[in-house]
């Protein structure tokens, strides 16, 4: 694809997103559709939960119409596509009605485990038997699902995040345009596009936020994104571009299940919720973050003849960085709610 039709097909995403999410939140409104706040929030007033309700479409869109392009005909990709659509109606409900968890994780351990047997070719690249390759790669893909609801809990920072893989993604199809990334590129540049079009309404102060009906298929498609990095030898560039996510979410709830707490309940001890607790504002942590992933892209792409692991430990030193700021960095005026 040229320079104008990448540009064509980035605007429309975007501009869909920006559209599609300002009417949702007019039906959001008008069907007094909130989060309202309380001790576990990071706002102060009750503001329209929904947002997915264009991200998730766009998305599905989005991935439909890069196998069609591409020409996939095998009924696996189309499956886990069905199956990343069907948590998008689950999430919804969820949304709507707290359904249990035993239910939300019985659906996604089903959406995964369609999504895993639509791969064909092992993720961790034959080092261990095939039934094993599998249950690891359900157990991290379910994971990545919910880290990615876990962390949506500031203004912008999800739209971040996405967009940031998305690029990373993007920017790999472009230095390696072989046959197996340049579908997930345009996968990863529309996304990108979606993300900016959402984050016009997300962004610091937010006026709607992604809810689980955004979160869960968002963490479902890049799961499956970046697994399929993997599966093609890029296993370091997949664990690096989503490595703040990764290590907030894991760290945060290694020592919430060390204390025996219940770990799918909401909290505030996230890293990032720390640092608006400490009055950081939620722009000034999401654009860190996105300034964090932009050199977690450039480790990525630094030097293709540098070991993987070596590039891993440079981006584990990227984000106890940023971390270290969050914590550390001095902060003037009252903390945010």
């Amino acid at each position: 694809m040229t320079f104008a039709g990448l540009a064509t097909f980035s605007s429309i995403f975007l501009i869909g997103a920006m559209l599609l999410t300002w009417a949702v939140l007019v039906y959001l409104r008008r069907k007094a559709i909130l989060d309202m706040p309380n001790h576990r929030s990071s706002h102060a007033v009750p503001t329209p939960r929904g947002g997915g309700l264009a991200v998730t479409p766009l998305l599905i869109v989005l991935v439909a119409a890069v196998f069609i392009h591409t020409g996939v005909r095998d009924i696996g990709p189309w499956l886990m596509l069905a199956a990343g659509a069907g948590l998008g109606v689950l999430s919804w409900l969820d949304d709507r009605r707290d359904l249990s968890a035993a239910i939300r994780f019985a659906c996604q351990f089903l959406a995964v485990i369609t999504g895993v047997f639509a791969m064909d070719k092992p993720v961790l690249g034959g080092i261990v038997p095939d039934w094993l390759d599998h249950v690891l790669v359900v157990l991290a893909w379910v994971w990545f699902i919910n880290l990615f609801n876990f962390m949506d809990g500031i203004d912008g920072i999800t739209g971040v995040e996405a967009g940031s893989i998305g690029l990373g993604v993007f920017i790999l199809a472009l230095l390696i345009p072989l046959p197996q990334f340049i579908g997930l590129g345009y996968i990863g540049l529309g996304v990108t596009s979606i993300m900016a079009g959402f984050l016009i309404w997300n962004w610091h102060p937010a006026r709607l936020f992604l809810g689980d009906v955004g979160s869960i298929p968002l963490g479902f498609i890049l799961g499956w994104v970046l697994l399929q990095l993997a599966a093609e030898g890029a296993w370091a560039v997949a664990l690096i571009l989503p490595s703040y996510y990764l290590f907030d979410a894991t760290i945060t709830l290694i020592k919430r299940g060390l204390r025996r707490e219940k770990v799918w309940q909401a909290h505030r001890e996230h890293f990032y919720q720390q640092a608006t607790q400490r009055g950081l504002k939620h722009s000034t942590v999401s654009a860190m973050i996105g300034i964090t992933n932009l050199v977690l892209i450039a480790v990525c792409f630094t030097e293709f003849d540098t070991p993987g692991w070596m590039r891993v430990v440079a981006a584990a030193m990227v984000v106890f960085g940023l971390v270290g700021m969050m914590l550390r960095m001095p902060v003037k005026g009252r903390a945010e709610p």
